[in-house]
């Protein structure tokens, strides 16, 4: 499987609280719920139900897969819920508790196993293992190299600091740009896999 990780970033770097005002407010971030302005349906929209037909399972740490349980369950009946609804998910969390993983399918990955496991599925045959959000879980992926494409949904606009998923460890990690779109509301679709890794 190929680990997709897909995310909506700032021009600055932030991927904190894209979807709404109280889905994190980790220190003081005051800008939740960036991204909707600059969604656009075709091209953002678009993306994201081409990915969700690839991937065989998806990959969330605690905050972003309790915000998408909350939200997606309820939503049965349009194509793309029902999709995300029937895949499998894994969630890494040391804090969750079995009979809190509400949303069907879902399969708890306790901290210190996450990237074993991740490796595990990596090296297993299938469609994408896909992950949104989630960006302490992104970090320490990119940081162990076990991410495979990272599409960047890149939206005009400065939140002056929050979140990233990028490693601050001074590492250096050539990725290549293999595809480009431009939305009309300015959002940019990039999409980057590590220099010379498979496709």
């Amino acid at each position: 499987m190929r680990v997709v990780v897909t995310e909506f970033i700032s021009l600055d770097g932030v991927v904190q609280a894209p979807g709404g005002p109280d889905e994190d407010t980790d220190g003081g971030f005051a800008h939740g719920g960036w991204s909707h302005p600059f969604f656009d349906p075709e091209v953002v929209g678009g993306a994201f139900a081409a990915g969700l037909e690839r991937a065989e399972a998806l990959l969330y740490g605690r905050r972003t897969y309790r915000t998408m349980a909350a939200a997606w369950p309820e939503r049965a009946g349009d194509p793309f819920a029902d999709r995300l609804n029937s895949l499998r998910k894994y969630v890494v969390s040391d804090t969750l508790r079995d009979d809190e993983l509400s949303w069907a399918n879902t399969v708890r990955i306790p901290g210190a196993e996450a990237l074993g496991k991740v490796r595990e599925l990596r090296a297993a045959e299938g469609g994408d293992l896909a992950v949104m959000g989630s960006p302490t879980l992104v970090r320490a992926l990119i940081g162990a190299g076990l991410v495979d494409e990272l599409q960047l949904v890149v939206m005009p606009v400065l939140l002056g600091g929050g979140k990233s998923v990028f490693p601050a460890d001074g590492g250096r990690r050539p990725w290549e740009l293999v595809s480009s779109a431009t939305a009309k509301t300015g959002a940019q679709l990039n999409v980057y896999r590590p220099a010379g890794q498979r496709a």
